[in-house]
């Protein structure tokens, strides 16, 4: 609730109502086909059947894949920014002295050594 008045856009909503927009989905989906199912054996009990066994399926099928893959590129886009964000934290924090984990101290150019020639 408290990321719905956060008008900075620090926090996300998306990933915490993937699941029941995912449901929802699938709700309406389900209730599309019964639809179509009984529309289609008012017109003929041939057409209903093709309906009922194969085109409903098919289709039903299709868009919950559609749905599926439209929300994880979504929740991948939402965790890469957020990740993103962690790993500018991170690189912040690090200053000099403190290069942070995975990185090496590299010496500074030109060399600071007065001594050294080519």
């Amino acid at each position: 609730m408290k990321a719905l008045f956060d008008f900075s856009f620090n926090s996300f909503i998306a990933p915490s109502i993937a699941k029941i927009v995912y449901l929802l989905v699938m709700v309406i989906i389900a209730i599309t086909y019964l639809l179509f199912v009984v529309v289609s054996f008012q017109q003929s009990a041939l057409f209903g059947l093709l309906v009922m066994l194969v085109l409903g399926p098919l289709f039903g099928l299709l868009y919950l894949v559609l749905a599926r893959v439209g929300l994880e590129s979504l929740i991948a886009s939402i965790r890469t920014a957020e990740n993103t964000g962690e790993l500018v934290r991170r690189a912040g924090n690090a200053g000099p002295g403190n290069a942070g984990p995975g990185t090496m101290n590299m010496p500074s150019y030109p060399p600071t050594n007065p001594d050294s020639s080519l």
